[in-house]
């Protein structure tokens, strides 16, 4: 029955599969319109995941700092909707291209100094970004230090918020998978894959390999920060410990949507990031009170029984599958 299932979907082709998707996403809000604040949250998962990949999958380097990308977008264009004095929908785009931008100059920044460190200590050197990110925040008065930044009101009438920053967080998701599908076809791709698979000989074949990783961490952080602009003025308020900067919360999740989709695949990070989203929706809906302990049995179950996520169990069974077959 599964292996049925699995020949049916590898059966459509992809680009099908991308407009039925595209479609389906652009009517939904409109079907279900009590959960298009949930859908949008959903789509900041995917664009969270997506980036995770970039440097953790197709590059092998395990990364708990992107967070720190995340936060920046946040208050970037919080802070140029706050101080420009134009109107809200010119300060918005102003602040998320600003947001990006600068989450791109931490990003070379940071990786100039981190990227030539390798494995665990590569892990361990990211793991404080968030935290040191989120601690200097929370002392900054002019991003309003631990009391938090509200976000200026949006203008427009009731329930069209919630349609509006749907339709941006959708379009940041669609246009990070569609830079991201094609930087991984290109040689660019290729080499971010060769150094996964060995950095050694990448650099021996004369591979630039640091710059190479400094640049698609580049690349995945100027979508996360777009992303955290926008998220902050869904949620209407920045705080610097649980929200911009929250390494326990959506730096340990993108983590973990990226593994259980599949790490270093394309559609791996997007199918994680769906399925961990509406576990934790229905475990914040059903289980009020024992959401925390079930999310933390998900993450422990997430780890132990799907290290090689939903792409290499299918990949697998193709395997299985094509060998019983000859």
């Amino acid at each position: 029955m599964i292996d049925r299932v699995l020949d049916q979907i590898r059966a459509i082709p992809e680009a099908g599969l991308l407009i039925g998707l595209l479609v389906i996403s652009l009517v939904a809000p409109f079907v279900m319109p009590s959960l298009v604040t949930q859908m949008a949250f959903l789509w900041l998962m995917v664009v969270m995941s997506q980036t995770w990949d970039t440097l953790g999958g197709q590059l092998g380097y395990n990364s708990f700092g992107n967070v720190l990308f995340f936060g920046v977008g946040c208050y970037a264009a919080a802070v140029v909707q706050r101080d420009s004095g134009l109107p809200y929908f010119e300060a918005l785009a102003f602040g998320l291209v600003f947001a990006g931008l600068l989450a791109v100059v931490f990003a070379f920044v940071f990786g100039f100094a981190l990227l030539g460190i390798r494995g665990h200590y590569f892990a361990i050197a990211t793991l404080g970004l968030g935290i040191a990110a989120g601690e200097l925040a929370a002392g900054w008065d002019y991003i309003g230090a631990g009391s938090g930044l509200a976000m200026p009101l949006y203008p427009g009438g009731i329930g069209s918020r919630e349609l509006f920053f749907y339709f941006v967080m959708y379009g940041v998701a669609t246009a990070c998978f569609f830079t991201l599908r094609w930087l991984y076809r290109t040689r660019f791709g290729l080499a971010m894959n060769a150094i996964r698979d060995d950095e050694d000989k990448a650099e021996a074949m004369g591979l630039r390999t640091t710059s190479i990783k400094i640049v698609a961490w580049a690349i995945s952080a100027f979508y996360l920060g777009i992303a955290g602009g926008v998220a902050g003025n869904m949620l209407g308020f920045i705080d610097p410990r649980d929200v911009a900067f929250s390494g326990a919360t959506f730096g340990v999740w993108m983590v973990l949507m990226a593994i259980l989709g599949g790490k270093g695949t394309l559609w791996g990070p997007v199918i994680g990031a769906v399925i961990f989203h509406l576990t934790k929706e229905l475990f914040w809906t059903y289980l009020l009170g024992w959401q925390r302990v079930a999310l933390g049995v998900l993450i422990v179950v997430i780890v132990l029984f799907f290290p090689q996520g939903i792409m290499g169990w299918v990949a697998a069974r193709r395997t299985k599958t094509g060998g019983q077959g000859a």
